[in-house]
């Protein structure tokens, strides 16, 4: 079937090329005043079926539209084994999404922590992939064969165009699948750069980084590019277009809620950013269309469908994420919440919310933890929270808390946090010597599940 479609595909272009020689002249000029490549920047997209659709008819109407070759980059988190759906169907939705991609345009994958999730030996996702014709590149290394998974560093020619690419991974093992950790060698990302980077981007050639590292390796790196490179970050699920002289640097957000063009004139030239924001709402492709419908109908129980809270509103990650914050505090009796920003995927539908719309908003469960702290204290704390909206880049910390309600002046405060922050203080909270103490019987889940019955 999918030999089939690949033909007909082909042939309707020859076709239509066939129907246009009359106007090739036409189109020459046009193509003429036209210089550069688009890359098609798309990172952590966790399997988010609600748009899965509307993004690959986004990338269709993007490459149909635009006169200059293009070039889709996956920056890792194809994958969301939290999304039931995906779980049961081994990313059937996921593959098929991929492979229409490579009918567009060539595809670049950088390996996130995510791609091991339904198969955890990851030398098979990356043999499915490049049977795809994926270019798949990461500089992790398989501890069992002392060999990389797949090259760290590849160039190909995109209308004529030499561009580089090179790959860095997230180091934390504990954000990859437990049964692949020990399967797994992945050197400090600033560290491998320092070492690595210099001799893989090229002179002469568009030099783009792709890095799945998250935001404070990527700060490290950023000054060691050579000018008019561009780097792009993921991971940490934000939104970022920063500037370095001629480099630039691009977070396109996560959940398949955006995709990036890039367009780059030539080596050495900066990078122009447009943003396409993907709603559920948006024209969905007709190629995914009957394929999400019938593998979300065989995967989704009655348990899965059942309606286990209610919105006035749409609501976003972010406002998710200070309602929970703020449902935290209220549950435990503090002052303020705070809960790790990648704790949320997708925001919540407005109206009814089924317990799979929910799993896929607050992906993480577990128990809560407080500390007492003084208003000294405190104010080292707020400013490393809420980093959405214009944060300023020089103070991004990677993924951050969300902290809520406001408290007014007191003396002392009780801070209450999901157990991961607390664990990870030093990275949340910007410290290591808070006292940190269970808190009985509440979990994450049922607290935040309660703040919208």
């Amino acid at each position: 079937m999918t030999d089939f479609y690949v033909r007909r595909r082909s042939m309707l272009k020859l076709m239509a090329s066939a129907a246009a020689l009359p106007l090739l002249g036409v189109q020459a000029a046009h193509a003429g005043q036209t210089t550069g490549i688009n890359i098609i920047v798309m990172a952590d997209l966790h399997s988010a079926y609600d748009r899965t659709g509307q993004l690959l008819a986004a990338v269709e109407d993007q490459i149909a539209a635009s006169t200059r070759p293009s070039i889709i980059v996956i920056n890792g988190d194809l994958f969301e084994k939290g999304n039931v759906v995906a779980d049961r169907s081994n990313g059937k939705i996921d593959w098929a999404f991929l492979e229409a991609l490579t009918e567009e345009a060539p595809v670049v994958l950088n390996i996130g922590n995510h791609e091991p999730d339904f198969d955890n030996d990851l030398a098979n996702f990356v043999s499915r992939a490049e049977d795809l014709g994926v270019t798949v590149l990461t500089n992790i290394t398989d501890s069992r064969t002392n060999a990389l998974y797949a090259p760290a560093t590849a160039t190909l020619d995109i209308g004529g165009q030499p561009v580089t690419f090179a790959a860095i991974a997230v180091d934390n093992l504990f954000t990859y699948p437990k049964a692949t950790r020990e399967q797994l060698a992945i050197p400090e990302p600033v560290k491998w750069a320092k070492e690595n980077l210099g001799q893989q981007l090229q002179a002469g050639h568009i030099n783009i980084v792709l890095s799945h590292a998250g935001v404070v390796p990527d700060k490290a790196i950023l000054p060691m590019l050579p000018d008019g490179t561009l780097m792009i970050g993921g991971h940490d699920h934000l939104n970022i277009e920063h500037e370095e002289g001629m480099t630039r640097y691009l977070h396109t957000g996560c959940w398949s809620t955006a995709c990036t063009v890039a367009t780059i004139a030539g080596p050495g030239e900066s990078a122009r950013f447009s943003r396409i924001d993907i709603t559920p709402t948006a024209r969905s492709s007709e190629r995914l269309n009957a394929l999400i419908a019938d593998v979300i109908a065989r995967h989704l129980s009655a348990e899965d469908t059942e309606t286990v809270g209610h919105t006035s509103a749409a609501m976003t990650n972010d406002e998710v994420g200070l309602l929970v914050a703020a449902a935290l505090a209220k549950a435990a009796g503090g002052d303020i919440g705070f809960i790790g920003h990648t704790t949320f995927g997708a925001g919540l539908p407005e109206g009814p919310v089924s317990r799979h719309a929910f799993d896929s908003s607050v992906r993480f469960d577990g128990g809560l933890k407080k500390a007492e702290v003084d208003a000294e204290t405190l104010k080292t704390i707020l400013p490393r929270c809420n980093q959405f909206g214009a944060f300023p880049f020089k103070d991004r910390t990677g993924d951050y808390l969300y902290a809520n309600p406001q408290a007014g002046r007191k003396e002392t405060y009780t801070l209450v946090c999901n157990g991961w922050s607390a664990v990870n203080a030093k990275s949340y909270f910007g410290r290591d010597d808070l006292t940190f103490t269970d808190v009985p019987d509440l979990q994450v889940k049922p607290v935040a599940l309660d703040a919208i019955k």
